[in-house]
């Protein structure tokens, strides 16, 4: 059988422009979506529009960032498991080292670690310039792996990898520790723009944002997430950026805010484990590097600011698409005629 490469058109179309500002990026900018959900983008558009009413657009803040893969060891017991966890506590400028050894642009910034019976879990955090970082994770703790294996007593190797990082998975470890960049998105709404652009009020999303987001995931178990629809941005936000889409899985773990402030309506949205990169596997095709550079994700930076920049215009882009569904959920039938009126016109564009 001859194996056969093709690639997969996903429509794609660019909404906005929105108004970002924060401590990453001051910029107003249009987003690439791929998506076979095409009233995503008229949604997304009017969240984009209301950021661009706003003086300081949707204010982007990046509070953190970290690539972590776990390794796993078997240690005779759990004694001598307590025993090298600290002896690897102890060790970290070593290890560092040894990072440095392995990678130009990886660094160990932290080790954490959990025993189980005689089995330790050790999750060791890098940051990773520009990549999102997985292949370049891996690399170093397998070195980091082998270092440790040759120079602590009592230990064998278990796996590369103990799903205590934890990839592509939806875990209270990554809600709570972070995995990728950390972002909040905030934006104080008008009362005005509100009732004219979003046709609702702050107290209706407030109510519905309690009842559906926060009480109707804590209901069906969610882990670590109260939102309405953060994956259906963040996929088509990925998949026109080159990103690796399944990242979505742990990406889309997140908190919705809002508040009714006299009228206005204060909105954010948190999203502790935004996994993209500017460089990397994925990044070579030709409409991903012409959506990266028309983002402004390709100009001379240092190492890991154009990363950065691509997280906080990802995160401002789910913020658009999370509060402009939420107001349509206010009003009764709103959601399902966009919804019919929308995916019936594209599909008789195309003759279905």
């Amino acid at each position: 059988m001859t194996e056969t490469h093709a690639i997969a058109g996903v429509p794609m179309r660019w909404v906005g422009p929105l108004r970002i500002s924060g401590n990453v990026a001051t910029t107003e900018t249009q987003v690439p979506l791929a998506t076979y959900e095409t009233p995503l983008w008229p949604s997304v558009g009017r969240g984009a529009k209301v950021s661009r009413l706003v003086k300081e657009g949707i204010v982007a803040t990046l509070v953190d960032e970290r690539m972590t893969r776990s390794v796993l060891v078997e240690a005779t017991d759990a004694q001598t498991a307590y025993v090298a966890a600290r002896a690897i506590d102890a060790r970290i400028d070593e290890l560092r080292e040894v990072v440095r050894g392995c990678s130009r642009f990886a660094q160990l910034i932290n080790i954490r670690h959990e025993i189980n019976a005689n089995l330790l879990f050790i999750r060791f955090e890098f940051t990773t310039g520009d990549a999102s970082g997985h292949n370049m994770a891996t690399l170093a703790s397998d070195a980091l792996l082998k270092h440790l294996l040759e120079t602590i007593p009592g230990i064998s190797y278990g796996s590369i990898s103990g799903n205590y990082c934890t990839d592509k998975k939806a875990t209270a470890i990554n809600g709570i520790l972070g995995r990728g960049k950390n972002v909040v998105t905030e934006l104080l709404i008008p009362r005005d723009i509100v009732t004219d652009v979003l046709h609702t009020t702050a107290a209706k999303v407030v109510q519905l944002n309690i009842r559906k987001n926060m009480l109707g995931t804590l209901l069906a178990g969610g882990i670590r997430s109260a939102n309405a629809h953060y994956a259906n941005m963040l996929l088509g936000f990925y998949l026109a950026t080159g990103q690796d889409a399944a990242n979505i899985v742990e990406g889309s773990q997140g908190v919705t805010m809002a508040e009714d402030r006299d009228g206005d309506l204060y909105f954010a949205c948190t999203l502790p484990n935004l996994i993209v990169g500017t460089v990397g596997n994925g990044k070579g095709l030709e409409f991903v590097e012409t959506n990266l550079a028309r983002l402004g994700c390709r100009v001379d930076r240092e190492p890991g600011e154009n990363a950065r920049r691509l997280a906080v215009i990802g995160a401002a882009t789910v913020l658009c698409g999370e509060l402009s569904l939420l107001a349509a959920q206010t009003n009764p039938g709103e959601l399902m005629r966009a919804h019919v009126q929308l995916e019936r016109g594209n599909q008789e564009k195309v003759g279905v």
